[in-house]
């Protein structure tokens, strides 16, 4: 059997727990991608398609994922520390137990979770864990 033949391929098929640094997966579609509790660190997401995709677990440490569509997506337990979310759109995602927190890279703002124009209409936020983000609280 050869190699996984697309990005999105090749994310599903990593072990759990498979650390990626700083790659970028900006505008990639990764539509309904299942992902095996990864962990990401600097790595970005910008513009990217995560509409349905199953994220449980993984974690996300200074990451960019402006502008990124994670409509539907479900995110339980999700880490995202000191990741930029900046126009994300997580409506009806699930973020039961979620933990949007911050790194300890010096004086804030370096470091916290920016949350500004993130759209949340029908999110489930049952258990959502903040610390000290940016852009919150948020409406619609």
């Amino acid at each position: 059997m050869g190699r996984p033949e697309t990005l999105k391929d090749n994310l599903a098929a990593r072990r759990q727990y498979a650390t990626l640094q700083r790659e970028s997966f900006d505008s990639a579609d990764l539509v309904s991608v299942r992902l095996q509790q990864l962990w990401f660190t600097r790595c970005t997401f910008r513009e990217t398609d995560l509409r349905q995709a199953t994220l449980d677990g993984c974690h996300f440490k200074l990451c960019d994922l402006r502008g990124a569509n994670l409509s539907g997506a479900s995110m339980r337990g999700v880490t995202l520390a000191g990741c930029d979310l900046t126009g994300a759109d997580l409506r009806a995602a699930d973020l039961t137990g979620a933990r949007f927190g911050r790194v300890l890279t010096g004086t804030p703002p370096h470091g916290l979770t920016d949350a500004t124009d993130v759209r949340l209409a029908n999110a489930i936020l049952r258990d959502l864990q903040l610390d000290q983000v940016i852009g919150w609280p948020i409406t619609g």
